[in-house]
C-alpha cells in the first residue's frame, strides 16, 4: 500500500498534469504556455520551503537563454549561472539528469558559482531536464531561500513536473506550429480569393476571357510594382468592396 507522502505525491502530479494540459489549450502562442509554466511551478514549491523562484533555460547550440521566469530574481539567477557556464540548471540540460544542491554554503560543487549564488540569498537549488526535439535541450530550475527546500519526495514530483512539461512543451510548440500553418494557409486563400474576384470583375469590364483577365492584372501590377493580391485589393476597394477580403473557410 502506498503511504500518505506517495499519495500526495501523486495527487500533487496530477494536480501538475491537468494544469498543464489546461494551459496547453488556453495558451495563444508558446510564450504564453511557458509563462504560465514557470508561475504554476513557483506557486506549487513556495511554503514550507521558503520563496520558490522558477526559471526555464533553453540551450541551443552557442546560445544559453532563459526563456521564462516566474519574477525578475529567478531571472538574476539564471544569469549568474551562465556567467559562470555552469550550475544545476545548466548541468541539467546538458547532461540530462537532475542536478540538487541542499545547501549552496556546504556545496563542493561549483565553487565560484555557489559563492555567487549564495550572496544573493539562494541557500539550494535545483536543476531538472526538459527533453525537447534533436538540437535543442532545456532545464527547469527552483531556487529556494532555504537550505535543504527539496525533498526527497518534492524532487520526485518536480521530475514529474519537468517529464510532463516537456510533453506539453512540445505539445504546445507542435500547436503553435500548426497555428503558423493555418494562418498562412488562411493568408493564402483570402489572398487567392481576392485575385479570383478582381479576374472577374475585369471579365466583366472587359467583356475578355479569363486568361485575358488575369494578363491584363499582371501586366498592370508589374507596371505599377505591385504584388499581385495587393492590386486585386485596390481594385476590388475601387469597386466598392472595401475590406479584407474573405474566404468561406474561416477557422
Amino acid at each position: 500500500m502506498p503511504d500518505e507522502r506517495e499519495l500526495a505525491a501523486e495527487a500533487a502530479e496530477n494536480t501538475t498534469i491537468s494544469l498543464l494540459q489546461d494551459m496547453v489549450l488556453d495558451s495563444d502562442d508558446v510564450q504564453q504556455f511557458l509563462d504560465g509554466l514557470v508561475t504554476v511551478a513557483a506557486k506549487a514549491f513556495t511554503g514550507a520551503q521558503g520563496e520558490v523562484f522558477c526559471g526555464v533555460t533553453l540551450l541551443r547550440p552557442g546560445s544559453m537563454v532563459t526563456v521564462a521566469s516566474s519574477s525578475d530574481q529567478a531571472k538574476v539567477m539564471d544569469e549568474v549561472q551562465y556567467g559562470f557556464n555552469d550550475g544545476p540548471c545548466l548541468r541539467a540540460a546538458r547532461e540530462g539528469y537532475t542536478v540538487h544542491i541542499p545547501d549552496f554554503l556546504s556545496e563542493s560543487r561549483f565553487p565560484e558559482y555557489r559563492e555567487a549564488i549564495a550572496s544573493h540569498g539562494i541557500r539550494s537549488a535545483l536543476g531538472i531536464p526538459i527533453r525537447l526535439d534533436a538540437g535543442a535541450s532545456a532545464g527547469l530550475d527552483f531556487y529556494s531561500t532555504e537550505p535543504a527546500a527539496f525533498s526527497v519526495t518534492s524532487i520526485a514530483v518536480a521530475e514529474g513536473f519537468a517529464r510532463d512539461a516537456s510533453k506539453s512543451l512540445r505539445l504546445a510548440v507542435r500547436i503553435a506550429t500548426l497555428s503558423d500553418n493555418s494562418q498562412n494557409l488562411k493568408a493564402a486563400m483570402e489572398s487567392r480569393t481576392a485575385i479570383d474576384l478582381a479576374v472577374g470583375a475585369v471579365m466583366g469590364q472587359n467583356r475578355c476571357s479569363q486568361d485575358e483577365a488575369i494578363a491584363i492584372l499582371r501586366t498592370a501590377s508589374q507596371g505599377r510594382n505591385m504584388k499581385l493580391r495587393d492590386l486585386a485589393v485596390e481594385l476590388l476597394a475601387s469597386l466598392g468592396q472595401k475590406g479584407t477580403v474573405r474566404t468561406h473557410f474561416d477557422a
